[in-house]
């Protein structure tokens, strides 16, 4: 796959996105917004992080080798659902399937930042914890769900429902953005797949996990259709 294979955003709502392969869809999907509905209000963020898991082939992903299982069956089923799991027995991620039935890709969302004062005092107070600077509150796989109280109850999840309780809706350009690629976060078991820039973010972005000196500007190529 093409590091810098993509297409252009102009006018793409974020459903079809879903029918992408996650390296296409990874840094489209920064700029756009995840809404989540809790009992407490309507939490709305942008999000600034992300890393592609591209398919069977993927060292680095759940679904290496066509591994199907009752964790990874989700990765499994059409684009636009949510696939949530667990790690370390306490932590969960969030991950936006794409591209086609029986072709697994995921985009783990790594951080988002909030819209507003309100939803920042919401997710905060879902945090739990004392937040110093911006990534304590949301800079990370853990830290984002906990912030917006996702857990596996969500995984399936349709993202594309007006009014659903974990959706995404139309944010930013992405091609306004100061977007920049670096290789994946704590992934060494990947192998030659562990070295690959298949993680984007926003640059200088405050509430991004990790900022990597290593990072280079992601570049829309021609090839963006």
């Amino acid at each position: 796959m093409n590091q810098n294979d993509c297409r252009k955003p102009e006018g793409l709502p974020p459903s079809s996105l879903y029918a992408l392969s996650a390296l296409h869809a990874a840094p489209l999907l920064l700029g756009q917004h995840l809404v989540r509905l809790t009992e407490d209000g309507e939490i709305r963020c942008r999000i600034v992080e992300t890393e592609s898991y591209g398919g069977a082939e993927d060292k680095g992903s759940h679904a290496y080798g066509g591994r199907r299982t009752d964790r990874t069956d989700v990765m499994f089923r059409a684009g636009g659902i949510a696939y949530v799991y667990l790690i370390y027995g306490m932590h969960h991620c969030f991950n936006i399937v794409t591209a086609g039935e029986n072709d697994p890709h995921a985009v783990l969302i790594r951080a988002v930042e909030p819209l507003s004062p309100r939803d920042a005092q919401l997710m905060a107070a879902n945090r739990g914890t004392a937040i110093r600077k911006p990534s304590d509150l949301s800079g990370g796989p853990g830290k984002l769900c906990r912030a917006l109280r996702i857990d596996r109850s969500l995984s399936g999840l349709l993202l594309d429902q007006p009014g659903g309780p974990l959706r995404l809706e139309s944010g930013d350009d992405p091609r306004s953005l100061p977007v920049v690629q670096a290789p994946r976060i704590n992934i060494p078991y990947a192998e030659e797949y562990a070295a690959l820039p298949w993680r984007f973010y926003i640059r200088d972005n405050p509430y991004v996990s990790v900022h990597d000196s290593r990072a280079e500007p992601f570049i829309w190529t021609e090839d963006c259709i």
